[in-house]
């Protein structure tokens, strides 16, 4: 039976990306903070979801992500990360910075380097596949530290791609980057441009993870965007005017 741990799966992508392997009959390892929110997942197949509370920002972050491994058993063949948090914040308000980068930046580094470890030690094939943005592309100014932390990711999972490379390991990684996503991760009351519904995008990231991509932006429009944003000099970014409008 494919086993594959799901981190950050109580609510919006995480969940419905549980709820997609849950009926292709994957075992599942689900964690999250709330974890009373995975109740009606382990409720669909009790003998094949596992669960955990895991705050990604926690020191005992890792021991609890190995007590979840050894419930489900060690032939894991996928990790997802979905846990992450993030919002505009052109104040600069320092507590709601620096909760992202504890989250997004310090808690992810401390999840996948943990299984990076743990595939390379066990020596089985595996794939690590992470949830990141395309707001990693550049800088944007009203969520500077949620766009820094994204691009860290993703220089973090090319980073553990290229090792990966360098020691013959058999570890597929994969840099999954969507736009805006309808999720309680966005700000109420902001009016998000070509934003997409949770079910779509989990068809996407997931067809995405089927092929082993190493990075994909999900969606064709973001992707067209993307390329554009690179190709624009710095000294015209940073006049550039970004902004979310209010919702009606």
């Amino acid at each position: 039976m494919p086993t594959a741990i799901i981190i950050g799966a109580s609510s919006g992508l995480g969940h419905e990306i549980a709820l997609t392997y849950l009926r292709r009959g994957y075992r599942l390892g689900l964690a999250a903070r709330r974890v009373d929110l995975l109740s009606p997942l382990v409720d669909q197949a009790p003998q094949r979801v596992s669960t955990i509370r895991l705050d990604v920002t926690a020191d005992n972050a890792t021991s609890q992500l190995q007590a979840l491994i050894d419930m489900v058993g060690p032939d894991i063949d996928l990790f997802i990360h979905c846990a992450g948090i993030g919002f505009a914040n052109p104040q600069l308000d320092a507590d709601r910075d620096t909760a992202i980068v504890g989250t997004n930046c310090l808690g992810f580094t401390r999840i996948i380097n943990y299984m990076f470890n743990y595939f390379a030690h066990t020596g089985r094939k595996g794939q690590i596949a992470a949830i990141t943005s395309v707001a990693g592309t550049r800088g944007i100014g009203i969520a500077a530290s949620y766009s820094a932390s994204k691009r860290f990711q993703s220089e973090y999972l090319t980073a553990l791609r290229q090792l990966a490379h360098h020691h013959r390991l058999p570890i597929t990684i994969t840099d999954i980057r969507p736009g805006f996503i309808d999720t309680p991760l966005l700000d109420a009351g902001k009016k998000y441009p070509m934003i997409m519904n949770p079910r779509q995008a989990t068809a996407l990231i997931v067809k995405t993870i089927d092929r082993r991509r190493n990075r994909r932006t999900i969606n064709r429009r973001w992707a067209l965007l993307v390329a554009a944003w690179r190709c624009i000099p710095s000294c015209i970014w940073q006049r550039m005017r970004l902004h979310l409008s209010q919702k009606q």
